[in-house]
């Protein structure tokens, strides 16, 4: 906590993104138990401080990270970013949202310029707002101060059957899975766009390794009960806790490692995190949870 005090985290992103927060908070909470702690919610903000320390991790909740307004998904355009600009260390996410179609969809119009259309691809619609939070990165954050993370796609646990409809691969799930893994699509759009940026920033290469946990999901046992299992989110204790591991490791690394990796372009970079991330994740997944 020491080498926190006085900085504030932030998560951008879904659901996903507040799963990992929540880790965080809690795994800070159970190094200190007897800290004084506030839980601020203001809209789409949570803010969870540790008074002592001055230690500040906050949630914001922005699904596409680009800018959802009237619904309408404006994938050219992030300009609800006051509070990013203030982070020592900020992790973005995205991807649960870009293909949620019928009452899941929170948009009904896609922006793009001075033209707008119902849909379109949502890869690449994806692969446009990526690039669009690139350039704000590029041209709004100094990253000589602020340390800029992107969480990896966080893979769910279901697989489309023949007739269109979702199978259940997460329910009754009580081990690690040591099935073969294959690319995701969204994690290969994600390291295109970051691969071309100038400014340092880290992937946490999370997807391949907690691909390997359908066991960790909650399944029908979340909150209340549900008929239909979650294989999307997972549990706590568990698999974030794991990711928050490994930015922890980074964050507070030996400040002339991350002096090193900042000044190196970004394929050295993803390469360090890659490798450390592969590591560091079979043994936090499969010997610690």
């Amino acid at each position: 906590m020491m080498r926190l005090k006085g900085k504030k985290v932030m998560f951008v992103g879904d659901s996903l993104s507040n799963n990992q927060w929540q880790s965080l908070t809690c795994l800070l909470h159970v190094a200190n138990p007897n800290s004084n702690y506030t839980l601020q919610r203001a809209g789409e903000i949570s803010n969870f401080t540790f008074q002592v320390y001055n230690v500040s991790i906050l949630y914001h909740r922005r699904m596409y990270v680009v800018d959802l307004d009237n619904r309408t998904l404006k994938v050219d355009s992030i300009s609800e970013n006051v509070w990013w600009k203030q982070m020592d260390v900020l992790i973005f996410d995205t991807w649960h949202w870009w293909f949620h179609i019928g009452r899941k969809q929170a948009w009904d119009f896609v922006q793009e310029g001075n033209i707008t259309y119902k849909d379109a691809n949502r890869l690449v619609l994806y692969s446009k707002a990526l690039k669009t939070w690139a350039k704000w990165v590029e041209s709004e954050v100094d990253t000589t101060k602020t340390k800029v993370f992107f969480q990896g796609v966080s893979p769910d646990h279901w697989m489309d059957n023949a007739g269109g409809s979702k199978a259940r691969t997460c329910e009754g799930a009580i081990k690690p899975s040591n099935a073969e893994r294959r690319g995701h699509p969204g994690e290969e759009v994600l390291k295109e766009v970051l691969k071309n940026m100038s400014k340092p920033v880290y992937l946490l290469d999370i997807t391949r390794m907690s691909q390997y946990r359908p066991d960790g999901h909650p399944s029908v046992y979340g909150v209340g009960g549900h008929l239909s299992p979650d294989c999307t989110h997972w549990c706590l204790p568990g698999v974030p806790d794991s990711w928050n591991q490994l930015l922890y490791t980074f964050t507070t690394a030996q400040s002339h490692i991350i002096n090193s990796i900042s000044s190196a372009p970004f394929p050295f970079s993803a390469l360090f995190f890659t490798a450390a991330s592969s590591v560091l994740l079979f043994f936090l997944l499969f010997f610690w949870l």
